[in-house]
């Protein structure tokens, strides 16, 4: 039996990504991509254009910069986000989707206006679950 270049073997296993098997790389994606910060940085991005990262703590209201730092972090690792410095003093950092991250943007935003358009229905059905009448 030959064997298989790295290139081979991802080639091979992409013809078999299941998320629904337990060994499966797509559930790490998934995991990434269904964190509420990833979705929230994923929105202002698209919806604000490149941005400083403090505009993006402004824009996310509650988030850490421990948190934010993370998720940006793992937004850029996996290609979803670009991080450009600029050598200005002092040093300016801009955020940016790229076409990957543009690419997720019409799930994301479909996402975040069904949270925002069901949650009184959600709420109402929360409570009356929590009241003991399902």
């Amino acid at each position: 039996m030959p064997t298989m270049t790295a290139a081979q073997k991802r080639a091979r296993a992409k013809d078999v990504y299941d998320a629904f098997l337990a060994g499966c790389p797509s559930r790490q994606l998934l995991d990434r991509i269904s964190d509420k910060w990833v979705a929230l940085v994923l929105a202002a991005l698209h919806q604000g254009g490149p941005m400083r990262y403090s505009g993006l703590a402004r824009r996310l209201a509650g988030v850490s910069q421990k948190m934010l730092t993370q998720t940006l972090r793992s937004l850029e690792r996996d290609g979803l986000v670009t991080r450009t410095v600029t050598p200005t003093v002092p040093v300016t950092v801009e955020y940016e989707l790229t076409p990957l991250g543009e690419s997720l943007q019409q799930v994301m935003l479909a996402l975040k206006t069904w949270a925002e358009t069901h949650m009184d229905e959600v709420g109402s059905n929360r409570e009356r679950y929590d009241a003991g009448a399902p």
